[in-house]
C-alpha cells in the first residue's frame, strides 16, 4: 500500500518484526515498550515536531553564555608546602582544611569545597554572618559598625555598636541568610530614616556620626549616579539579565590601550536599549575601564575594593555637563517637562 501513513513491513528490523506478529495479550511489558519505542523513533507522524522542539532547544541553549565549573576528582592528588615557592622543590604534603585559628570545620563533612561553603554558613561560625550585614551596614550608611570591614582581626577596629552588631548577625541566620530581609530591615529602622541634617554641636562632637545621631548623607557611586541620570529621566531600560553591554566611551580608547596582539582594539559600541541598560550590565576591561564611571570613583577592579573612594573635582562637573549620557538624560528630562508644563516657569 503507498498510503503515508502505513508501515512498509520489509523495511522493519527482523526483531521488530516477529514483535509486531506477536499477539498482543503474549507480549511481555518489555516488548511493549521496545516495540512502542521503535515506532516513536521511526514512525511516529509528530517525530517532525519533535525534532523541530529538539533544535529549537538547542538554539534555545546556545543563546545562553556557558561557565566553567570545577568538580572534585575522584582521588584528589597529593598537595605539598612548596620550599620558598618552587613548584619543583616539594617538601611535606598538606591535606585541606580552615588555618588552626578559625574554629574546625563540623563532624562529617567532607573537606571539599562544599564542606567550606557548610563551614562558612554554620550558625556556630564566628565571623561569616558578622562580616556580612556589616558590609551591608557600610552599603547604606557609608561605614559599617566595624569601621575596617575588611579587617575583622587584632589589627581593625573595635564595633561601634558591638551588641547591635550581634544583635544583626542572628537576625541573618534566623531569616536563613536573606539579604532582601536585612537590606529591608535597615532601611526601614528608624536609625536610617533621620534626618541628615547636622547641628554645630553634633557635627563637633561625632564629626563621622560613628554614634549614629543623624542619617546617613553621602554622595552615590559612580554606577548610581549613571542610572539616577537615566531613571529620572525616563531612558532606562529596566529589563533584567541579559548579556554584557557596551555604553558611550571616547572614540580610539581601546586602540590606545589594548595595543598588543591577540587583543581586541576595537570598541563594540553598543546602540538602541543596550546604551541604557543598568550600570550592573556594563561590560568592563580592567585595561580600559569606563572613563566616565572612572572619573566618579569607581575602581579598577585589579584589586578587591571594600572602600571607594569619594572624591569632588572640577572633572566630575564637566562630566556631568559634557558627557553624551548625561547630554541625554538632561534633554529627554526637559522634553518631558515641557510635554507636561508648557509654561518654563511650571516647569522649573
Amino acid at each position: 500500500n503507498d498510503a503515508p501513513n502505513l508501515i512498509q513491513f520489509d523495511s522493519i528490523p527482523a526483531d521488530i518484526r516477529r514483535l509486531a506478529q506477536k499477539p498482543k495479550a503474549t507480549r511481555s511489558e518489555t516488548e511493549t515498550q521496545k516495540l512502542n519505542a521503535y515506532f516513536v523513533a521511526h514512525h511516529d507522524p509528530r517525530k517532525n515536531l519533535r525534532d523541530r522542539i529538539a533544535d529549537l532547544e538547542k538554539k534555545k541553549s546556545a543563546g545562553y553564555p556557558a561557565t566553567m565549573i570545577m568538580r572534585d576528582m575522584p582521588q584528589p592528588r597529593a598537595t605539598h608546602v612548596l620550599n620558598r615557592g618552587q613548584y619543583n622543590e616539594p617538601t611535606e604534603q598538606v591535606a585541606a582544611g580552615v588555618p588552626a585559628i578559625f574554629p574546625a570545620m563540623p563532624k562529617g563533612v567532607s573537606s571539599n569545597r562544599l564542606g567550606l561553603a557548610k563551614w562558612l554558613v554554620d550558625p556556630k561560625h564566628p565571623l561569616t554572618a558578622r562580616v556580612a550585614v556589616n558590609r551591608y551596614w557600610q552599603r547604606i550608611f557609608g561605614r559599617g559598625l566595624v569601621k575596617t570591614s575588611e579587617d575583622f582581626g587584632i589589627q581593625g577596629e573595635l564595633p561601634s555598636h558591638p551588641e547591635l552588631l550581634d544583635w544583626l548577625a542572628l537576625e541573618f541566620i534566623r531569616s536563613g541568610w536573606d539579604i532582601k530581609h536585612m537590606q529591608r530591615l535597615i532601611v526601614t529602622s528608624a536609625t536610617y530614616r533621620q534626618s541628615s541634617h547636622v547641628g554645630r554641636d553634633n557635627y563637633q562632637q561625632d564629626p563621622e556620626n560613628r554614634m549614629l545621631a543623624r542619617g546617613p548623607r553621602m554622595r552615590l557611586d559612580a554606577e548610581e549616579i549613571r542610572d539616577s541620570a537615566l531613571f529620572v529621566s525616563g531612558l532606562m531600560v529596566e529589563r533584567l539579565g541579559g548579556k554584557s553591554v557596551y555604553p558611550y566611551q571616547p572614540k580610539g580608547l581601546w586602540l590606545e590601550l589594548n595595543n598588543r596582539p591577540g587583543y581586541s582594539q576595537a570598541y563594540p559600541q553598543g546602540t538602541g536599549e543596550d546604551l541604557y541598560r543598568r550600570g550592573l550590565y556594563t561590560f568592563w576591561k580592567r585595561t580600559a575601564p569606563s572613563p566616565m564611571l572612572k572619573l566618579l570613583d569607581a575602581p579598577e577592579r585589579e584589586f578587591c575594593t571594600l572602600h571607594r573612594s569619594r572624591t569632588n573635582t572640577p572633572s566630575q562637573a564637566l562630566l556631568l555637563l559634557n558627557g553624551p549620557q548625561f547630554v541625554e538624560a538632561a534633554r529627554k528630562l526637559a522634553e518631558r517637562l515641557l510635554l507636561k508644563h508648557p509654561n518654563n516657569r511650571e516647569a522649573l
